[in-house]
């Protein structure tokens, strides 16, 4: 997969946590295009469509070949004129209650929510798509979702597909059981947590299958040069352990000449089949801030402290 090494992460588009206006969305897609960064993955999900709509208007002023656009299926949106005057609070986002998410991954849902992501994007074709958070959809995901988006890549519809998720077991019986191009592990590819995803990484090298590794900073904790008291990890709080661990992980960058958040967005590009970091960016500070942490020099001392401290696992024993 033709993908760029730094993916925009595009939630906050959607008005994850709180409200991003029209004009400050488009002002992030534009300074993360000026700060070089060409591959943008969105959903659904992320405030109700609002993201996928913010994205495209935004993208629509540079040509179509010269970007990577992923977006995701299983959660359809349909009409909900009962919860419009309520706010998706819920999920994270703060966008009207609309539309509701109903799963669905049979050929017909995943026909219509490709269709869907289209429209919103303005697009005719989608260069990846994933199946998104299926742990409770195996056997649809394994045979209806990955069956319909082969179709799809067959008349060039999508350029490939694969599934999105936070956990890597489930990846390997999708890697190995169906067609897929790629997946997007989310938060288990960091420089805190490698090791529930050896066997998904060594899968993906024994199948030639590209892996993008999401919420690098596992959703907080490493996204600042000094670790709080009090971050998050995974979604909540973060535990003492897990912070002390973090805090090691910036002595070590530190003494190494590096950031803990510039660490952390190449750590997983160390991996083999690991083709792009994707970080959520809010803001046009942000965007730049995530380009110049990619293109940081890493002396190759940091990774062999870092191992030998035990924090990451070595990149040999991965596919050895």
């Amino acid at each position: 997969m033709d993908v760029s090494v730094l993916g925009m992460g595009c939630a906050q588009l959607g008005n994850l946590g709180s409200v991003l206006t029209d004009d400050e969305a488009e002002a992030t897609v534009h300074a993360a295009w000026d700060a070089g960064i060409r591959h943008f993955d969105t959903a659904p999900h992320y405030g109700l469509g609002l993201s996928e709509r913010r994205l495209g208007r935004a993208l629509a002023a540079y040509p179509r070949d010269d970007y990577v656009v992923s977006t995701k299926v299983g959660r359809l949106l349909v009409p909900s004129p009962e919860t419009a005057h309520e706010r998706d609070l819920a999920n994270l986002f703060d966008v009207p209650s609309d539309v509701r998410r109903v799963y669905d991954l049979s050929r017909d849902g995943v026909l219509r929510s490709v269709e869907a992501s289209l429209e919103r994007l303005g697009l005719d074709r989608v260069d990846i798509v994933y199946m998104h958070d299926p742990d409770d959809h195996v056997e649809a995901a394994l045979t209806t979702g990955a069956r319909t988006l082969s179709e799809l890549r067959a008349a060039g519809v999508i350029g490939g597909y694969g599934a999105g998720m936070n956990q890597a077991a489930m990846l390997v019986d999708l890697i190995e059981q169906t067609d897929a191009d790629i997946v997007m592990c989310a938060g288990r590819l960091t420089l805190l947590e490698q090791t529930s995803s050896l066997g998904m990484l060594a899968a993906a090298h024994e199948r030639d299958v590209a892996v993008v590794a999401a919420a690098v900073y596992n959703s907080g904790l490493l996204a600042r040069e000094t670790v709080p008291d009090r971050g998050t990890y995974d979604y909540a709080e973060a535990p003492h352990g897990i912070v002390e661990r973090a805090r090691d992980i910036e002595r070590i960058c530190r003494e190494h000449g590096t950031s803990l958040p510039t660490a952390a967005v190449q750590f997983p590009l160390r991996m083999p089949q690991v083709v792009a970091s994707v970080v959520g960016v809010r803001g046009a500070q942000q965007a730049a801030e995530a380009a110049a942490r990619m293109t940081a020099e890493i002396p190759e001392e940091l990774w062999t402290a870092l191992t030998a401290a035990g924090h990451i696992v070595a990149v040999e024993s991965i596919v050895n």
